[in-house]
């Protein structure tokens, strides 16, 4: 009587939360999964407000998902917000999260476990979802949801440490999986109808259609690394100082590149272009930007940052852009990794760099949003915030386009 009394109460907490009871998987895809009786830590709980549908993009406007976790239309002309969302609880103000943007519709994750699916032009939620009952915790964190064939992928943190496949019509489980690491914290890979995910020291690929596993590999060290491919193969770094390229389809090592001694941590800041694979790895001394071919593995160019780290880097229009965390800014060519442009800014970004025009681009500071001239080098506040957090963690932009 008391094991089933415990079961309904799961039940009604997730009743509770959208107003009515957790979805389960459609049409049996979930049958691989290994975690066919969901806890309430892993259930998934959706609501359906209104019919999912594309939507004209509004092009005045940028998305701001704000570091207090608020996410906000602001409409760059009139300089005035359209419209905000925030999650229905949290612990903590904290966004630590990215959105995805599809068919004008916005996905967006909390740190507390839900996902919203908005307009984007009226702020009008679609669907809601939530993965797991917890309350006091950082469920998702670092992620970016991953869109593919009506498919939303997403991982989860301890206690939930899960992957999910979600359907975008109405945010409902299609598939699961539960990891064994605890610090998922990496955004997920789609290629080849694959899903490829990290979790401790596991590195994994699943069927992105039904979730069954089709590869595991067990490494020395932690992967903790952005997974990225060049179509060809797969590439992901441990969290020490190694960097490997993977066959996508038996996940055996093709090569291993290590860094320079005493560097490590490479994370998100990895991306592959025209068979080049790029990254940047953090030191105590010196940071660098390395360009490696696909292919074979060998280096090519290595760029210095001595007595500083890298923090963000991004590929646009044939150069490395990004930020120090002492706020220099940087443009590097890409074809010799000669350094085209660089300057300290007054300002210290915390979210992407977000290109507009060939005139500026934006970025996000603990402060304000910034529109950063290129012909000027001017640093134009074009929304200040009314308070200012001393630990701000990170926000996200989004130009609509």
């Amino acid at each position: 009587m008391k094991k089933n009394l415990v079961t309904l109460l799961f039940v009604c907490t997730a009743i509770n939360m959208f107003g009515q009871a957790p979805s389960n998987s459609k049409s049996g895809k979930n049958s691989y999964s290994n975690n066919k009786v969901l806890t309430a830590n892993d259930i998934v709980t959706n609501k359906a407000i209104n019919p999912l549908k594309k939507v004209a993009l509004d092009p005045q406007s940028i998305l701001i998902y704000d570091y207090d976790g608020s996410l906000m239309s602001f409409n760059l002309e009139s300089e005035a917000f359209n419209w905000t969302v925030k999650a229905t609880d949290s612990h903590t103000e904290m966004c630590a999260n990215q959105l995805t943007l599809q068919d004008g519709v916005v996905y967006v994750p909390f740190i507390n476990g839900e996902i919203f699916a908005i307009n984007n032009k009226t702020g009008q939620i679609f669907w809601k979802s939530r993965l797991g009952t917890i309350t006091d915790q950082i469920v998702l964190k670092n992620q970016a949801p991953i869109i593919n064939d009506g498919k939303l992928f997403i991982t989860t943190q301890s206690p939930n440490n899960n992957i999910y496949a979600l359907d975008i019509k109405d945010g409902s489980l299609i598939w699961n999986y539960k990891l064994e690491g605890s610090n998922n914290d990496i955004p997920v890979l789609f290629f080849d109808n694959k899903v490829f995910t990290q979790s401790g020291n596991n590195f994994y690929s699943f069927e992105a259609n039904t979730g069954k596993l089709l590869s595991q590999k067990t490494f020395e060290e932690p992967i903790h690394g952005k997974a990225v491919t060049d179509g060809e193969n797969v590439f992901v770094a441990n969290e020490k100082n190694v960097v490997f390229a993977l066959n996508p389809n038996t996940l055996d090592i093709v090569w291993q590149f290590k860094l320079d001694e005493n560097q490590s941590n490479i994370k998100d800041r990895i991306f592959s272009k025209d068979k080049k694979l790029y990254f940047a790895a953090e030191g105590p001394e010196v940071s660098s930007l390395y360009a490696v071919d696909s292919k074979t593995g060998t280096q090519i160019w290595k760029t210095d940052f001595k007595n500083d780290i890298i923090e963000y880097v991004v590929e646009e229009s044939d150069n490395a852009w990004g930020y120090t965390r002492k706020g220099k800014l940087f443009q590097i060519d890409l074809a010799n990794g000669e350094m085209a442009f660089d300057m300290k800014l007054s300002t210290r970004p915390i979210s992407n760099l977000e290109f507009a025009e060939e005139n500026y681009m934006y970025y996000y500071s603990d402060a304000a949003l910034i529109q950063f001239e290129f012909s000027t080098k001017d640093e134009n506040e074009v929304y200040l915030r009314t308070s200012i957090k001393d630990d701000a963690y990170s926000a996200y932009l989004k130009i609509l386009r």
